[in-house]
């Protein structure tokens, strides 16, 4: 994205959102890249960091742990790497190895399912491969501690063998001395000492020249003094060349080493950069975690449409403070290219068009930013800015003709992806002049199909943006009763400056007031009352409308639970209506099985009766309900005159009672609930609660 002036980015506070994002990083890769961060103008770049921003930041949200928390800045070891017959220490070698280590921990954390969900991520690792051997060749030569280790080679083997043995010879013949020395009261406080390598005695100063060997040196006080014994030079002399050796062979395992490893340089600077651009992608999801930063939709278009959005920077000086940060809410496109905002000073109209442009470089730099995540930004290849006093010291500018030169290049440059932001348009110069100006800027820069905001506290651009196709108002809000901006922008109507009412509010001299107000043209005077009417009227309209809008959600929660209930009641008749219908049935198949069992019982009795017409005529009763109820009342009365009623639990082999038909049958079997109960030569099943418990009347009295 080209930038109108060079310091645009200082101007839109760009620079610190760089250095909040290098705060994060941890390698100098990351910082380098957030300190030059890029703006990019075309779509699939955006998109691309936009959405890794945003998986990462799911990543952190969710407390799902990442491989990148090695902090790796190896740029000198790598360098020296490639260069032909270089030599990397253990410690160097170590920390190549925890390189490829987390590389290979990333790989193995990008499984099949990851792959899916974070697509975004899994393309950094796009163009690299995993290898294996670079691991084992170090393991192959060091330790844990970045130590040769013993086996490297035949030959270090062999050293170390024999340094080995030679030491514990000398230390053997060392503490004999010691010992003999001692017992002669040569030794001072300290008894043994190394000097240049080599094992010395400490002496008393006085006794030096008694013990025999190689004076090394003495203490600062000059008491002590540092002996070789004699009987140890040769051994110190070998232990000295075996250590030589050691460290040659050492410094040629080493230097073979990194050149096999200067094989796969080229690879582990991309590893090296792979794990840079996790932490720098990791810095962005930080920020945006600290700036409440959304991902939002990209159109490859010139377009603005912000819904709640905030200036980062304010928003986090609010946060601390305490505070609440006012959102921007917006559209500029097509139809509404140009934005021009009125009001009073100090309402807050540099600090949105701030908001817009700081926004738009960020998105357009892969940051998530705080915006509702269903806004929409385009994309535009050049941005211009004029903010504040221009005044040029060194090209004898004043601030009006500072002013018109970044205007003729405004009007010059601009084009249909450009987005620009002019504070205080036609400023500095003579109110007339400059608001004519003024406008004939703004209808070149309709005309060359910018999109862009403009403040002013000028008339007539606020009657031209009224009448002028692409051009829309906007003003901030005021609250006149208390004299305080409300940092709120209000779409479609200009705004008033105030500039009286501000000056009754704060107790200027009434007499002051009505002179200037003489001054002014009466037209120009009535336009703006108008305004200031006009703007107070609205807000509360405002109010009103927001009273209402929470009046008809609570209607509609109460719809919804008043319909829920409903549901409620209704599936619960529902259900009584499918229980009466299944008791109803379950009355009608224990009726069918009755009557079953009761015209089997009358084919059995036709079979025995001699006297048909009498089988007949109960038949008929029972298919026909004739003197139905009187037939009950006769086998009623003729039971209780055979059984009385004892009650009591229901066994097997007890007479029992139907109370429904008031027939006598035989329990034979209890199955849980129902008993089968055989009445004549049938059985049948009967509920428990419909029996009682009945004995003959013969036995009661016997």
């Amino acid at each position: 994205m080209k930038l109108f002036p060079e310091s645009a980015h200082i101007q839109l506070e760009f620079n610190k959102v760089k250095d909040l994002l290098s705060n994060y990083c941890q390698t100098d890769h990351a910082r380098n890249k957030a300190l030059q961060l890029r703006i990019h103008t075309r779509k699939e770049f955006i998109e691309v960091e936009l959405k890794q921003s945003h998986e990462y930041r799911q990543l952190l949200s969710n407390n799902i742990y990442f491989p990148n928390d090695y902090v790796l800045n190896l740029s000198k070891e790598l360098k020296l790497l490639s260069i032909p017959g270089a030599l990397l220490t253990g410690e160097q070698l170590m920390l190549i190895r925890r390189l490829a280590e987390s590389i290979e921990k990333i790989f193995r954390w990008f499984d099949a399912e990851k792959r899916a969900a974070y697509n975004g991520l899994v393309k950094v690792i796009g163009g690299v491969y995993y290898e294996k051997v670079i691991i084992q060749l170090i393991d192959e030569v060091l330790d844990d501690y970045g130590q040769v280790k013993d086996n490297a080679s035949n030959e270090l083997k062999d050293i170390r063998m024999n340094l080995y043995r030679k030491r514990n010879e000398l230390r053997r013949v060392f503490e004999k001395i010691v010992a003999k020395l001692n017992k002669q009261g040569y030794l001072a406080e300290i008894e043994e000492s190394f000097m240049s390598g080599r094992r010395v005695v400490a002496v008393f100063a006085e006794q030096k020249r008694t013990v025999k060997g190689i004076l090394h040196g003495e203490s600062d006080s000059r008491k002590t003094a540092f002996v070789e014994p004699e009987e140890t030079i040769e051994l110190n002399n070998q232990v000295h060349e075996l250590e030589n050796d050691e460290r040659k062979e050492v410094y040629r395992i080493l230097r073979e080493l990194t050149a096999k490893l200067s094989i796969h340089a080229s690879l582990l600077l991309a590893y090296h950069a792979v794990v840079g651009e996790y932490d720098f992608i990791r810095a962005k999801a930080k920020l945006a975690l600290d700036i409440n930063g959304e991902y939002p939709s990209i159109t490859d278009k010139a377009a603005v449409h912000l819904i709640e959005a905030y200036h980062p920077l304010l928003y986090l000086y609010n946060q601390r403070s305490n505070k609440r940060t006012i959102p921007v809410t917006l559209t500029l496109d097509d139809t509404k290219r140009i934005l021009v905002i009125s009001g009073p000073n100090a309402g807050g109209k540099t600090v949105t068009l701030k908001t817009i442009g700081l926004l738009q470089m960020m998105v357009q730099s892969g940051l998530l930013v705080p915006v509702h995540p269903s806004s929409q930004f385009g994309i535009f290849k050049q941005l211009m800015i004029h903010i504040g006093d221009t005044q040029s010291i060194e090209f004898e500018l004043s601030t009006y003709s500072s002013h018109l030169l970044h205007m003729k290049h405004f009007m010059e440059n601009a084009n249909g992806r450009t987005l620009f932001f002019i504070d205080e348009l036609g400023s500095g110069s003579d109110p007339n002049l400059g608001g004519a100006f003024a406008e004939v800027i703004l209808q070149e820069l309709v005309k060359k199909h910018a999109i862009g905001v403009v403040t002013t506290h000028y008339l007539n651009l606020k009657v031209m943006a009224g009448k002028t196709a692409g051009v829309i108002n906007g003003a901030m809000a005021f609250d006149e009763k208390h004299l305080q901006p409300q940092y709120k922008l209000i779409i479609g109507k200009p705004g008033s400056s105030y500039t009286f009412s501000i000056a009754e509010r704060i107790g200027l001299d009434k007499n002051l007031i009505n002179r200037a107000r003489q001054l002014v043209d009466e037209d120009q005077f009535r336009l703006d009352k108008l305004l200031n009417r006009t703007e107070q009227d609205l807000q509360v309209i405002e109010k009103k409308e927001k009273t209402l809008n929470q009046a008809i959600k609570d209607n509609e929660r109460l719809r919804k639970e008043i319909q829920l209930v409903m549901d409620k009641e209704k599936h619960r008749q529902q259900i009584e209506i499918l229980k009466e219908q299944s008791r109803v049935s379950e009355e009608k198949i224990a009726y069918l099985k009755d009557m079953e069992r009761k015209l089997k019982q009358l084919l059995i009795e036709w079979r025995k009766e001699e006297n048909k017409n009498k089988v007949i005529k109960q038949m008929e009763a029972l298919l026909f309900k004739k003197d139905e109820k009187k037939a009950v009342s006769k086998m009623q009365k003729k039971i209780d005159a055979k059984f009385s009623e004892v009650g009591g639990d229901i066994k097997i082999g007890y007479k029992v009672k139907m109370k429904s038909n008031h027939q006598v049958g035989e329990v034979i079997e209890l199955r849980g609930k129902r008993a089968v109960v055989k009445i004549g030569l049938l059985p049948m099943q009967v509920d428990i609660k419909n029996l009682v418990v009945v004995k003959e009347k013969k036995e009661e009295a016997k």
